[in-house]
């Protein structure tokens, strides 16, 4: 077998793996590593030959979820059209990410510290810009700050995130119940 085969193939088993692992740890956060592995249809072996431990293995997951954020960012073309438009783009955008997301939330290690990856604060600063735009433009409020309106859009989707995968909020809700909570909050009104 040539090395790009063997490459290749090793890089479809590791997505396999992390996609399973993302979609085991997004409904049961506490899964060890052997339910990892058996969700992935690997040994505990095989497993720890890619992600030497659960850090590696959640580290391995935050890249993937920095990625499908930025992607679902760049397609939600957050210049085009009005700032409440391309919220709602981006949570349309993202949905499909938000389970991950969701887990990646509650996982602490990964925002303490001098070790907490840049793509972070790549996704805040493009998000944060979008309140920002919206704020210069008068459609939202201005006494909300953009980098507390972005902290809220990530609570509120992973909120809706595990409402829909515990059955409480149909999966067809999430984009307009998580838009609408946070759009009629960040709305500017007219004072009276």
């Amino acid at each position: 077998m040539s090395h790009l085969v063997y490459a290749c193939l090793m890089a479809v088993d590791r997505e396999h793996v992390l996609r399973s692992a993302a979609d085991l740890l997004t409904r049961k956060s506490t899964a060890t590593m052997d339910e990892v592995a058996k969700a992935a249809g690997i040994s505990r072996a095989t497993l720890h030959r890619q992600f030497a431990g659960r850090d590696a293995l959640v580290r391995a997951l935050e890249e993937l979820g920095i990625r499908e954020c930025e992607a679902a960012l760049d397609a939600a073309r957050l210049e085009a059209g009005t700032a409440n438009e391309a919220v709602r783009r981006l949570v349309s955008e993202i949905e499909p990410a938000a389970r991950l997301l969701a887990f990646l939330y509650t996982e602490n290690q990964l925002f303490e510290g001098d070790a907490q990856h840049e793509g972070w604060a790549r996704l805040d600063a493009r998000i944060a810009a979008l309140f920002r735009r919206g704020q210069e433009s008068g459609e939202f409020r201005i006494d909300l700050s953009p980098a507390w309106l972005t902290e809220a859009l990530y609570g509120l989707m992973a909120s809706g995130a595990w409402a829909v995968l515990d059955g409480r909020v149909a999966a067809k809700d999430f984009s307009y119940m998580t838009v609408e909570l946070l759009l009629g909050g960040a709305l500017r009104r007219e004072e009276s």
